[in-house]
Formats: C-alpha cells, structure tokens, sequence
C-alpha cells in the first residue's frame, strides 16, 4: 500500500466530478413541469369525462347522476344510436365538401399574397399586409345582416346552388371561410417566407426563372412544414364552424356536421349521452388530420419561430 499523497497547505480539496447527464433542479424547471402537467390534466380532464358519460347507458345516468359510478355497467350502445339518428355520415360529406375545398383554396391564394409581400418590394406591400391582417378584426356577429342579404342578391349557376343564390349553397360557406382565414394564413406565412435567403432568389432571376417559377418550384416547397401546419389549424376552425352553416344554410340535410349535434338537441328532453358519443365521433376526422401531419405541424412551428 502506499502512503497517501499530503495535501499542500492553502490549497482547495478537489470536489469529485457530477455525474454525467445529472443536472440541479431549478424552481423555474419545476414550476414550468408543474404547470404542464396541471395545464395537460386540465386539458385531458373533458375529454374523458365526456367519453365516461358517453359509454354509460341514459338510464344509469337519469337515476344516479352524471358524476357517479357506472351502475349497469358501459355500452357503446350510445355511438351506435348517435350515428343512425343522426345520420351523420351524410353530415360528414356535407363537411368534407366544405372543408377540403376552402382549406386548399386559401392555402393556395394566402400563400401567393404571403410571395408578394414578402419577397417582392413595392410601395404598398406594408399596406397590404395589413390588409388582409384587418379583415380578422371584424366579428362575425358584426357582418351577419349585411352579408346575409348580400348572399340573398347573388345568383349562381344551379350546377354551383341548387337554389340559385350564394345562400343556402356550399359555394357561399367555402367563400366566407376563405374570406375569414385568409388575413392569419397570409401573416403567418408572409413571416415564415421572410425566413428563405434572398440569394437563392437572385441566383434563380440570374438563371431567368420567371416569378411564377420562383413562387411554384421554390417558395412552395420550402414552405411545406408551414403549410402542413396552417393546414391541420384550418382543417380545425372550418371543420368545427357552427355559426356560418346555421346562418347561411336554410336546408338542414346540406348543413356540415356541428348541425348533426343540434338534431339531438330536443325541445323539452335530450339524451345527453347520446350528444357526449355524438361529439366524440364529430371530432375523430380532426384527431386523424393532427395525427397524420403531426410531424410537419411540429416541424412549421419550431422552424419558424427558430429561423432568421
């Protein structure tokens, strides 16, 4: 064995090195993981209940209460119900025919406006930002009479409107969706395209591409993730609009499928388990678009808050 080295008189003991991958709690770290996990239970905690009263059957729940143990046990009879009385496949089509075309159309025209104003210089792109950035400042109760008789004076050809007017067809629901989502779609994207190196710009004009060439084959491309994105949150608002189809659409059967919830709604009773399994089915088509651009929905957050 040998003798332990001295230590020099004045000189500080060496603290043995911290354990790799081991970092000190911060109470700023703590608080924030407290706060998600509080803000996820709070987020999380509707959603179950409401698939709880869904799967309990109406009679357990007149007799004993909606917050009490599921005497009788749970049923899907309540789905099953919801989707024949409904009808809410023919709901679901009226929603896909509203929603596909207004979310492709205005990711198309707010990504042209987001090109010109943010890559073309002008006297009045500022001007026309805000613009279109304006137009999200108008509540919809605010329009509704003038843009209801407004509808009521425009004719359309009847393979566009059964009924011959903008009102009471899916070509004036597609249009006032477009008109409402464009200003945010083009802030957003007139924000991430200012992120793209403008040499690539000038070395495509050098090349003699042309500006549709330079919005088509290149903005574009780049801008997928923010597209995915502004894509999952129209899919959302458009989808879960009420206030729209309840106004300018007079025929129950062309309304898109918040309507198929308003049809359980009785005058004097309604079956309020039945409408819990009504909405979870409403909301599964924006669970699979989430789901399926998850990944770019991310990846247009992080990188347009990252670059630049």
């Amino acid at each position: 064995m040998t003798a332990a080295t001295p230590i020099a008189p004045g000189l500080a003991v060496p603290h043995p090195p911290r354990a790799a991958g081991k970092r000190p709690l911060r109470p700023a770290s703590v608080a924030a993981q407290v706060f998600m996990i509080v803000a996820t239970v709070l987020w999380i905690t509707p959603m179950a209940f409401a698939l709880y009263v869904a799967l309990r059957p109406i009679s357990s729940t007149n007799q004993f209460g909606y917050v009490s143990m599921p005497h009788g046990g749970l049923t899907l009879k309540n789905f099953t119900n919801a989707w024949t009385q409904s009808d809410m496949l023919r709901f679901f089509e009226n929603s896909v025919r509203i929603t596909v075309p207004a979310v492709l159309i205005t990711l198309l025209l707010a990504s042209a406006v987001a090109f010109i104003v943010s890559k073309l210089s002008f006297r009045f792109n500022i001007a026309l930002l805000i613009l279109f950035t304006a137009g999200n400042l108008l509540p919809q109760q605010v329009i509704i009479t003038p843009l209801y008789r407004l509808y009521l004076q425009i004719h359309l050809p009847h393979f566009l409107s059964s009924s011959g007017l903008l009102y009471n067809s899916y070509v004036g629901l597609i249009v006032i969706n477009v008109s409402f989502q464009l200003g945010f779609c083009v802030f957003v994207l007139s924000n991430y395209m200012k992120t793209i190196p403008d040499d690539m710009y000038e070395a495509a004009i050098v090349d003699g591409a042309s500006l549709w060439t330079r919005y088509w084959r290149l903005t574009l491309p780049l801008c997928r993730p923010a597209l995915a994105a502004m894509a999952t949150l129209l899919t959302t608002w458009i989808y879960n609009d009420f206030f729209w189809a309840i106004t300018l659409i007079s025929t129950g059967n062309k309304r898109p499928i918040t309507s198929a919830l308003a049809n359980l709604q009785g005058q004097f009773v309604s079956n309020q388990n039945m409408i819990a399994a009504a909405a979870l089915l409403a909301a599964i088509p924006t669970l699979v678009v989430y789901v399926l651009l998850q990944k770019q929905f991310i990846a247009g957050l992080s990188l347009g808050a990252s670059k630049g």
